[in-house]
């Protein structure tokens, strides 16, 4: 899949005040990872540590933690992963109901789905 840019903004606690951010859509990243300096700077705290596998294979361990998500005029609170560079990934889209166009580099709508559990 080529690989695309869209533009964010990322909120503190609040909703009160609201940072720009391009990101790269990577739907091979579970969760969106943002720049830990802005994430700091919005006052948002990290939870818990998780280790992540990267493309090479390597391991590492990342600061986790929740943020405040704006797309389009949309606002999610979605899992973040504290950073270098930001990368909005496969949870944060599906938050959204949102699929990569690679062939247009734009996000479109999708349906939500869910299995229908028998009685």
């Amino acid at each position: 899949m080529g690989t695309f840019h869209v533009q964010l903004e990322i909120g503190d606690p609040a909703r009160d005040r609201f940072v720009p951010v391009e990101a790269l859509v990577g739907t091979g990243s579970t969760y969106t990872v943002l720049p830990r300096a802005i994430l700091r700077e919005l006052g948002v705290s990290a939870d818990r540590r998780a280790r992540f596998v990267l493309a090479d294979g390597s391991e590492v361990e990342r600061e986790v933690g929740r943020a405040w998500v704006r797309f389009e005029g949309r606002e999610e609170y979605t899992l973040v992963v504290f950073g270098a560079d930001a990368l909005l990934g496969a949870v944060t889209l599906e938050e959204f109901l949102l699929a990569p166009d690679p062939v247009e580099r734009r996000l479109v709508p999708v349906p939500a789905l869910m299995k229908r559990i028998a009685a």
